[in-house]
């Protein structure tokens, strides 16, 4: 069985795999690691965190991940139950006989209101996450007494919901979270509270960008982080490095110096037959070589090049 410090080892591999988006089989992998070898006490979950990585897992794009992560964590919920009774934390020598546990010792095993990232004994979603929204799921959002923010609240449903497996309960109330503080940040019901509730849904809706739902559903991003993210912040890191390679190549275009074209009125157009050719000439190949010639058509718009 793992130690604590085998166990934290363990936690950090899936956790940099997880966030590398690596394959499936790779997270699959380490998860059956730990399934097969750690038997974490309340301890060792508490200062290595296993818990809290491995159960955003549960809602990861393939669904393969996410059953084996609530495997574990149904596993090593029992795991610590079963040190709490031990401890003598659970039923009583009575109880155990009867089949129950006396309302004292139920009441003391009887676990703190659990956060929206971790649902605790919530029934998982077990749907189609492609096509979950709320008209699917049948989610009431009437939650305050306006129309506008009710809506608003609706369509972060939606992007929060799409590709979860996480209770209707949860995604809901971490949807009225979202709302709320994007109401307090933009000063109520203005154009730009609605701008931003419509960004913030159109971005979780971005196939590639799985990863921003699954992190405010988690609590890794807040709420009030959440709604005040720039638009770049909100990006998925491909789709940041692609940004940041285009901008580069950009740079890098802009700095090299334009030639000046020149009309030519002895260069013909093939396609037209003008002689409306402006062209330009640089060096493409060895110095000894000639210059290569670059032609535009002013007419057609034809371009070719000749050396």
């Amino acid at each position: 069985m793992m130690d604590q410090r085998e166990l934290e080892s363990h936690v950090k591999a899936l956790h940099k795999a997880a966030q590398a988006n690596e394959p499936p089989a790779n997270l699959l992998t380490l998860l059956d690691t730990l399934k097969k070898d750690a038997r974490p006490t309340e301890e060792m979950l508490r200062v290595t965190r296993a818990g809290l990585v491995v159960g955003k897992l549960r809602s990861n794009q393939s669904r393969d991940v996410a059953r084996a992560a609530g495997e574990i964590v149904g596993l090593w919920r029992k795991y610590v139950e079963a040190e709490k009774k031990a401890k003598g934390l659970g039923p009583s020598a009575a109880g155990k006989a009867r089949g129950s546990a006396s309302p004292a010792a139920t009441k003391s095993a009887s676990p703190a209101p659990s956060k929206p990232a971790a649902p605790g004994a919530k029934k998982m979603y077990d749907g189609d996450t492609e096509k979950r929204n709320l008209k699917a799921d049948k989610v009431d959002i009437e939650r305050t007494g306006s129309k506008i923010r009710n809506n608003c609240i609706g369509l972060i449903y939606n992007g929060l919901a799409y590709r979860s497996q996480e209770s209707i309960e949860t995604v809901l109330q971490r949807a009225q979270e979202v709302e709320a503080a994007g109401y307090k940040a933009y000063k109520g019901e203005t154009k730009e509270y609605t701008t931003k509730i419509r960004s913030l849904f159109q971005n979780l809706k971005v196939p590639t960008n799985a990863e921003l739902g699954r992190n405010v559903m988690s609590g890794a991003i807040s709420a009030d982080r959440f709604v005040v993210m720039s638009s770049k912040e909100l990006l998925s890191a491909e789709q940041r490095k692609t940004d940041a390679e285009l901008e580069q190549e950009n740079m890098k275009k802009a700095q090299v110096p334009m030639v000046e074209k020149s009309i030519s009125d002895t260069l013909e157009c093939s396609s037209c037959h003008k002689k409306m050719v402006s062209y330009t000439q640089a060096q493409t190949r060895s110095a000894d070589e000639p210059m290569t010639t670059f032609c535009e058509c002013m007419n057609c718009g034809k371009r070719w090049k000749f050396s």
